[in-house]
């Protein structure tokens, strides 16, 4: 069984910065060839898509973080990075890696995937 485990959330102030982090183990790929992603769900609200990127480092983003966030990955060590800035309240949510086998390309829908994280927390104060 792949786990993914995300780290690095927490609270920060509006205009701040934040940078999540996600780390394969268990049953997973030596190249961790896997298309990757970003997803979040704040209260009461379904889980969104936040960025994507391919194992070459092709990335996709929400509009709503487009310019803001950064998402990366280093494959020798197995992780997926998404560096946050110019934080809004609205992006307060639990913060979701996710993964696929990449010969199936990345994807925006929540539901394309088959590895999830157990979430990491990301409060942004006003």
């Amino acid at each position: 069984q792949m786990i993914l485990a995300e780290s690095g959330g927490g609270l920060v102030q509006a205009g701040g910065s934040l940078r999540l982090s996600c780390t394969g183990s268990g049953r997973i790929l030596d190249d961790f060839d896997y298309a990757m992603a970003w997803f979040r769900q704040a209260p009461g609200k379904e889980r969104e898509f936040v960025a994507t990127s391919s194992w070459s480092g092709d990335t996709n983003y929400a509009d709503s973080v487009k310019g803001r966030f950064a998402i990366s990955r280093d494959n020798a060590k197995k992780t997926l990075f998404l560096q946050m800035n110019s934080v809004k309240t609205d992006d307060t949510a639990v913060y979701y890696c996710a993964a696929r086998h990449s010969y199936r390309g990345t994807s925006t829908k929540a539901g394309d995937y088959d590895e999830w994280g157990q979430g990491t927390q990301v409060t942004v104060s006003s």
